[in-house]
């Protein structure tokens, strides 16, 4: 994700960090070269542009402006989904932790810290998930320190750590260890977690229809290439000019949606998953009394990952 200070007007024409134009900077300048040749073609009498009407065109505009302004709407819907999701994440993450500490902690410490860094176990392990990445080196070492090492060759890591966690607290709930009551409440905690693992599952696996997304990329190819001939006759060389804004607009807002599509990807518009997780690590590890604390990551460049 992209994070800084807001540029001034006169800078923003020329902030490239955050900018689409890297991505789609090579249909720009294919259709910009169409629309020089066309210019030129119509100019030296080649071609005879000026009995095609341009209010074809601007209808066919107005039409895709709308369509790629739902898309983009359905799109960003996911993204902040997502944000919401992983807002919960670190809600139940941390009410987790709380809750070993405060239930299990005063009879068998060594137990409850084991149980609170598999909340930070679980943090890491989503985020690998939804990336379809295998349990990366953060992961394993929160494992390790919550003993649940055999979760990590599951095809489910997170959802086998949950699994484990409420194995754990039956069997302890069985032995005496903790009330019923707390029982309950460490479940609806677990309940809760299953649940951000199933909505972030659903976010990843359930793209936006690609009907849509067919629908759209056609539509606004074929509407930037044919552009520069119902301009040239009207606008002559200020056409290029006009086909370069135009295209700009359509083919940004179609790879914005594609970003935005995804909201646990690694493109600049994703969610900094890894940030969010190790905020999660940190606020859990500080509860434990850690001395040394891991440092919050920060943008690089103005990403933040």
């Amino acid at each position: 994700m992209i994070v800084r200070d807001k540029p001034s007007a006169w800078q923003l024409l020329f902030v490239m960090r955050g900018s689409i134009i890297p991505t789609i900077a090579p249909r720009l300048v294919v259709v910009t070269s169409l629309s020089i040749a066309v210019v030129v073609l119509e100019d030296r009498g080649m071609l005879q542009l000026h009995d095609i009407a341009a209010l074809p065109f601007s209808l066919i505009g107005i039409a895709l402006s709308i369509f790629a302004g739902f898309r983009n709407s359905a799109c960003y819907d996911r993204w902040w989904e997502g944000r919401k999701v992983f807002g919960q994440l670190l809600v139940d993450a941390r009410s987790l932790a709380r809750q070993q500490l405060s239930y299990i902690g005063p009879d068998d410490p060594a137990a409850a810290r084991r149980g609170a860094w598999r909340a930070v176990a679980f943090s890491h392990l989503l985020r690998h998930h939804m990336r379809a990445e295998p349990p990366g080196a953060d992961a394993l070492a929160a494992l390790a320190e919550g003993g649940a090492t055999e979760v990590a060759a599951a095809r489910n890591p997170p959802n086998m750590l949950l699994a484990a966690i409420g194995r754990d607290a039956a069997a302890r709930a069985a032995a005496g260890g903790i009330a019923p009551q707390m029982l309950q409440t460490l479940e609806e905690r677990l309940v809760s977690l299953s649940g951000v693992l199933a909505a972030a599952e659903r976010i990843r696996g359930m793209p936006v229809p690609y009907t849509y997304t067919l629908m759209l990329h056609r539509t606004a190819y074929l509407f930037c290439l044919l552009l520069p001939f119902g301009l040239a006759g009207a606008a002559g060389p200020w056409t290029p000019l006009i086909v370069l804004i135009v295209s700009y607009t359509f083919f940004g807002l179609d790879a914005l949606g594609d970003e935005l599509e995804n909201p646990f990807g690694t493109g600049q518009n994703a969610l900094p998953l890894s940030a969010m997780t190790r905020g999660i690590e940190i606020d859990i590890r500080e509860m434990l009394g850690d001395p040394v604390l891991p440092e919050p990551l920060r943008p690089v460049d103005f990403l933040l990952t």
